[in-house]
């Protein structure tokens, strides 16, 4: 069609080589709007839109879901609005052409007195020698459409299975003989399995932790650390804070205000390893471990030694809002030069976090919970949490990472050094 949009795969982020196509919103047929969302493009690290460039018709798809596609790559092409008036059900892979629309037109018309009706309608009519007057219409002006057909087709079909089944043998029945019901296999247990492809999300997140697990000389040192101090000041300041800044006091910002106060100490937790370089980075991008659905996000706090405890849970906050809807960018999940992951929201009472590369230390924090403790000499019970960091033995040696963990429990345990910057 002359007046017809062929709809391509937008400019992909840099570094994405491809997409793949995970769900289509809208059918061959359908009417869409300007800007509608027709679909979601999966990458390795975000879902993309494909909205309609104008209103029409979604005439046909030619990327179906689960095809993998490149920049530019044509998608499904777009009839023009003025066709817009036709359902899904009416449109079949290509439109009407030659007589058969010519025919269509007239009979939409009424030039001659019959029955609009498409030609995927006609010929369900005529392969089941169906009379259309019989069938309720729900389309436009009692025009019927071809679910309307098939839904005719399938209750018939279902009374005739329920008749096979429910009716007994009458010739049987009339002849004196006694009909015997039908035997009933006992229910066997169901042992079933399904498959399902990785999202590319999820096949990108376990390259990149077997490349971890490969190319890092991997350890982990563990700590805890006494929470009452942060748990007092949530609950003497924590309703004040919500009321100035519209959010929450949470744990994330004294950690990550910690992590920077222990990063700017031991940089070489802040390096990274390129060849036989390490990178020292004298900015603080902090990168926190968001579930989603999708699988484990890590959106990025760049310059997080810049950032007010409120800048931190407001900022935390949108980006995990909007990495459970998919619409995080893809500049704002790269770049971090460590990374903070809380298994403590599912429970987790310890855990050892694996390396986000190229970076050489990640934090794990995890659930709060009452132990015994000796304080002063005498056995108390604390709200107690584990720690551990996980860092690339290469470049970071044990004295560096015991002493940097040490640091991160010394600020939390007293949060005014961190206000103090001692």
């Amino acid at each position: 069609m002359s007046n017809s949009i062929q709809i391509r795969t937008p400019e992909l982020p840099e570094s994405v080589a491809d997409a793949k196509v995970l769900a289509w919103h809208k059918s061959a047929g359908e009417s869409v709007v300007r800007d509608e969302n027709l679909a979601d493009l999966e990458t390795d690290k975000v879902v993309l839109e494909v909205p309609a460039p104008a209103d029409g018709v979604l005439e046909k798809i030619l990327a179906e879901t689960g095809a993998v596609v490149n920049a530019g790559t044509p998608l499904a092409v777009l009839g023009a609005a003025a066709d817009a008036g036709a359902s899904a059900d009416d449109v079949e892979d290509a439109a009407p052409t030659g007589r058969e629309a010519q025919a269509e037109t007239q009979q939409a018309a009424g030039g001659n007195g019959t029955v609009a009706m498409s030609p995927a309608v006609r010929r369900l009519l005529e392969e089941h020698d169906l009379d259309i007057s019989s069938i309720k219409g729900s389309g436009k002006r009692g025009r019927v459409l071809k679910r309307d057909v098939l839904a005719v087709l399938s209750s018939a079909a279902g009374a005739a299975t329920a008749a096979r089944v429910e009716e007994p043998d009458t010739a049987k029945a009339d002849a004196g003989e006694t009909v015997e019901e039908p035997a009933v296999p006992a229910a066997q247990p169901a042992r079933r399995e399904r498959r399902e492809t990785m999202s590319r999300l999820r096949a990108r997140i376990a390259q990149r932790m077997v490349e971890s697990q490969r190319e890092a000389a991997m350890l982990t040192t563990f700590n805890d650390a006494d929470m009452s101090a942060v748990l007092d000041l949530r609950r003497r300041h924590g309703e004040a804070f919500e009321a100035r800044h519209g959010v929450r006091m949470g744990f994330m910002s004294f950690f990550v205000a910690a992590s920077v106060a222990a990063l700017k100490r031991y940089p070489v937790v802040n390096a990274s390893v390129e060849g036989d370089e390490i990178v020292y980075h004298d900015y603080y991008d902090v990168g926190v471990a968001v579930s989603t659905e999708r699988g484990l996000l890590v959106p990025v706090l760049r310059d997080a030694d810049r950032l007010s405890f409120a800048d931190v849970e407001q900022t935390i906050g949108t980006f995990a809002s909007r990495a459970r809807e998919g619409t995080i960018g893809l500049d704002e999940l790269t770049g971090g030069t460590f990374t903070i992951t809380n298994g403590g929201v599912f429970g987790s009472l310890m855990s050892t976090p694996i390396l986000n590369p190229p970076q050489s230390g990640i934090l794990g924090m995890h659930r709060i919970e009452q132990r015994a403790v000796v304080v002063d000499g005498e056995v108390v019970a604390r709200p107690m949490m584990h720690l551990a960091l996980s860092y690339d033995h290469r470049i970071v040696d044990g004295r560096e990472a015991v002493l940097f963990l040490s640091e991160i429990k010394k600020s939390i345990e007293d949060p005014a050094r961190i206000i103090l910057s001692i």
